[in-house]
C-alpha cells in the first residue's frame, strides 16, 4: 500500500524500493539522487483541477498549472499522431534556452499539453514575470531583455506564435535570460505586429526613468510606425544595448586542461588554452574545446588540426575588428565566424580525402568555441570604451557550453545529436527520441563531410553580471553531471574561495570519477563585472579595463604526437607551424568622444566584409605557402574547395 505522504520515485530502474518522501535529495535505498521535474499544465481544464490532486496516478498538481511528475523514469504519454499545437515546440527546440519543450499530454475531454525546460525554479515555484523585475534590474538588463524578446520575434512570427511575446505574464526572467511559460497561438486573420510589441515594451519603460529612456522611446516610436522594419530596429537597438554594457568594467580569467581519463590510453581531446599556450590581445578571451572521433592518430589528429587551424583564422579577424572604428553587426561577425569554422572544416576534410578515409574511418572532431570579443563602441555616457562586453559562441557535436552565476546554470548550446534532430525536425517529442538506440548518434562534426553541408549556429551573449563561462566535452557533460554539481565547484570560485586552475581540476576530477570512461577537457573562463573586483591597470592601451589571463598547465603534459604515418603531410604542415597568438600592437588611448551614437552607413558592413576577407587571406597566406611547398597535391585538392573567387591566388589554380 502507498503511504499517505507524498511520494517521488527514484529514477534508478534497478532500485528496490523506488517510493521515497518528497523533499529527499537522494534514494534512501541505493543512494541515486531524486528528479524533482516541475511541469507546466497547458490546456482550457488545467483550471478545473486542484491542487494536491494526483493525475493518473502520476502528476502531483502543486497549483493549477504547475505539475510534479512524480515518476520521472518512467516515459510519458506521447499520441502516435502529433496535435498541430505541439508542433512549434518541436521546431523551436534549438531556442530551448528561452522556449519550453512538449514533455507529453493527457487524454481528456481536452487534451492537457505538459511541457518541460520551463522558469520554473527546483522548488516548484515560477520565476518572476520580466514586469515584476524591470524595476529592480539594471539598465544594460532591461535593454538586453528587449534584446531577446526581438531576436524571437521573428521565428515566433514565422510559426504563427509571436502572440507569446505580448502576454506580459509569459514572459518571465531567469537573471539575465527572458523565458517563455508557453507558446500562444496567434487568432486567425489577426497578424501580431512591431506596434503591438512597441505597446507591451512601453508599460516596463514607463514604469522606471534611466538614462536610456529617451533612446529606447524613440525606438518605440519607430516600432509604431506602420513601415517599421525589423532589421533598422535591431540595429538601433544593438547600439544602445553595446554602449550600455560598454559602461561596465570587464575583468576576465581563463583557465583550461585536458584529461586522458581512467580507462583509456590515448586523449583525443583538445583545448585551448593549455600549457605552452598564451592568448594574443589583452582583453580577448578565447576558449576552444574539441573532442576527436577517429581513434588514436585520428581523433587525435582532428582535434589539434582544428585548434591550430581555427587559432589562426580568428587571429585574422581580430586584427580586422581591431582596425573598426564603428561596430560590426552581429549578423556580420557571426557570418564571418561560421566561415572560419568552414576553413576548419575543410583543412581536416582535405586530409580525409588524402588518405581516402570512408564511412568510420573518416576523422573528425567535435567543437564548442567562445570568443569575447572586444569593439571600441561610444558608451552611453559620451566616452569610448575599448570592450563592448560581446561573448560569440559555436558548438558542433555535443561538447558544451554553460553560463554558471551564483543563482543559476544555463546551458548555451544543443548538441547535434539524432535526439535532438528528430525533435526540431517535428518527427518526435524530447522523451520518446531519447528511447532510440543511436539517440546520442552526432549528425555532425567538423571534418566529417564538406563543409556546405554543415549547419553552423552562432550565438551572441553579452556579459553584463559576475559569472563562470565552462566549455567541456561529453567527458564531464554525460550523465548531467554539471547540472547535477555546479554549486559545489563554481560557487566557491565566484566567492573567492578557491582559484581557478583549482576549479578546472575539481571539474576533471568529478568527470573521472563520474564519467571516467572517456577524456575529458574544461576551460573556465571567470567573467567579473562588479567594480570591486576592478584591479590597477598598468597597460595605458587598455583605457580603463584590464583582461586578467591565466593559464593551467595540463594535468599531464602532452607529448608530441607521432603522426607522420598516418597525417596527410599538407595538414602536417598547418600543426607545424608557429600559431603562437602573439600580442598585437598596443593602440593609443582613443580621444573620449562627447556626441551622439552616429550609425554606420549602409555600405560600411560591405566595406568591413571586404576588409575582413583580405585580412583572412594575408595572415594565412604564410601557411598555405608553407603547405604549397610541402605537399603541392593537397594544397590544390583544398584550394578547388575554395570559392571561385580565390583561385587566382592560388599557385597552381592560377597556371
Amino acid at each position: 500500500m502507498i503511504p499517505a505522504q507524498r511520494i517521488i520515485y527514484c529514477l534508478n530502474p534497478h532500485c528496490p524500493q523506488p517510493m521515497n518522501t518528497v523533499g529527499e535529495s537522494v534514494c534512501k535505498s541505493c543512494q541515486t539522487p531524486l528528479v524533482y521535474r516541475y511541469l507546466w499544465a497547458s490546456g482550457s481544464l488545467v483550471a478545473t483541477i486542484s491542487p494536491g490532486t494526483k493525475v493518473v496516478d502520476r502528476y502531483e498538481v502543486i497549483t493549477h498549472r504547475v505539475w510534479l511528475d512524480t515518476q520521472p523514469g518512467l516515459p510519458p504519454t506521447v499520441p502516435h499522431q502529433l496535435p498541430p499545437t505541439v508542433i512549434p515546440y518541436l521546431k523551436l527546440y534549438p531556442q530551448r534556452l528561452h522556449i519550453p519543450a512538449a514533455y507529453g499530454l493527457i487524454h481528456t475531454t481536452d487534451d492537457i499539453l505538459l511541457l518541460e525546460n520551463v522558469p520554473i525554479d527546483e522548488t516548484g515555484n515560477l520565476y518572476p514575470t520580466i514586469t515584476e523585475a524591470w524595476q529592480q534590474a539594471t539598465t544594460v538588463r532591461q535593454i538586453y531583455w528587449l534584446w531577446q524578446i526581438l531576436q524571437l520575434w521573428k521565428p515566433l512570427l514565422e510559426l504563427g506564435v509571436a502572440e507569446s511575446l505580448l502576454i506580459p505574464n509569459n514572459l518571465r526572467s531567469q537573471g539575465w535570460c527572458v523565458r517563455l511559460l508557453e507558446l500562444h497561438h496567434t487568432a486567425h486573420p489577426h497578424r501580431p505586429s512591431l506596434a503591438d510589441l512597441a505597446q507591451c515594451w512601453h508599460t516596463w519603460l514607463a514604469s522606471v526613468n534611466t538614462p536610456t529612456s529617451p533612446q529606447l522611446t524613440t525606438i518605440i516610436e519607430q516600432m509604431c510606425n506602420a513601415e517599421a522594419n525589423l532589421t533598422t530596429i535591431t540595429t538601433q537597438l544593438n547600439a544602445l544595448l553595446l554602449s550600455s554594457a560598454a559602461e561596465l568594467p570587464l575583468t576576465l580569467e581563463i583557465a583550461g586542461a585536458t584529461d586522458i581519463g581512467r580507462e583509456l590510453r590515448h586523449n583525443e581531446d583538445n583545448c585551448y588554452p593549455t600549457a605552452g599556450s598564451k592568448l594574443d590581445h589583452p582583453i580577448l578571451s578565447l576558449a576552444i574545446v574539441c573532442d576527436g572521433i577517429g581513434g588514436h592518430q585520428g581523433g587525435e589528429v582532428a582535434s589539434q588540426l582544428a585548434v591550430q587551424s581555427l587559432k589562426l583564422q580568428i587571429r585574422a579577424l581580430l586584427a580586422e575588428v581591431e582596425e573598426q572604428n564603428e561596430l560590426i553587426t552581429p549578423d556580420l561577425l557571426q557570418e564571418q565566424l561560421q566561415a572560419c569554422l568552414r576553413v576548419v572544416n575543410n583543412v581536416i576534410c582535405a586530409s580525409n580525402d588524402e588518405h581516402k578515409r570512408q564511412g568510420r574511418e573518416r576523422m573528425a572532431t567535435t567543437l564548442v568555441m567562445a570568443l569575447q570579443l572586444p569593439q571600441r563602441v561610444v558608451t552611453a555616457s559620451g566616452w569610448q570604451s575599448d570592450n563592448a562586453h560581446e561573448l560569440y559562441l559555436a558548438s558542433i557535436g555535443d561538447s558544451r557550453a554553460y553560463w554558471i552565476t551564483r543563482h543559476h546554470c544555463h546551458l548555451l548550446t544543443v548538441d547535434d545529436v539524432v535526439a535532438n534532430r528528430e525533435v526540431f525536425s517535428a518527427r518526435s517529442l524530447y522523451r520518446p527520441a531519447l528511447e532510440r538506440i543511436d539517440a546520442n548518434a552526432l549528425t555532425q562534426a567538423l571534418g566529417a563531410k564538406n563543409a556546405e553541408f554543415l549547419q553552423i549556429v552562432i550565438k551572441r551573449f553579452i556579459l553584463e553580471e559576475d559569472g563562470v563561462l565552462l566549455l567541456c566535452s561529453d567527458g564531464l557533460s554525460d550523465n548531467n553531471w554539471v547540472e547535477k554539481s555546479w554549486r559545489q565547484h563554481i560557487i566557491p570560485l565566484l566567492t573567492g574561495k578557491i582559484s581557478l586552475e583549482d576549479a578546472v581540476q575539481h571539474w576533471i576530477n568529478l568527470a573521472n570519477e563520474k564519467n571516467g570512461h572517456d577524456n575529458t577537457s574544461v576551460v573556465l573562463t571567470l567573467c567579473r563585472v562588479s567594480r570591486s573586483h576592478l584591479v590597477p591597470v598598468t597597460s595605458s592601451s587598455i583605457s580603463g579595463e584590464m583582461v586578467k589571463v591565466r593559464e593551467l598547465e595540463a594535468a599531464e603534459p602532452l607529448e608530441k604526437l607521432e603522426l607522420e604515418s598516418s597525417l596527410a603531410e599538407s595538414s602536417q604542415a598547418l600543426l607545424d607551424l608557429d600559431l603562437t597568438l602573439d600580442p598585437l600592437p598596443d593602440s593609443p588611448i582613443p580621444t573620449p568622444i562627447k556626441q551622439p551614437i552616429k550609425h554606420p552607413n549602409r555600405l560600411r558592413p560591405l566595406v568591413v566584409r571586404g576588409g575582413l576577407l583580405l585580412v583572412l587571406l594575408g595572415t594565412t597566406s604564410l601557411g598555405l605557402f608553407a603547405w604549397w611547398q610541402i605537399h603541392p597535391q593537397g594544397f590544390e585538392q583544398i584550394c578547388r574547395q575554395l570559392p571561385r573567387t580565390i583561385h587566382p591566388l592560388c599557385p597552381r589554380l592560377n597556371k
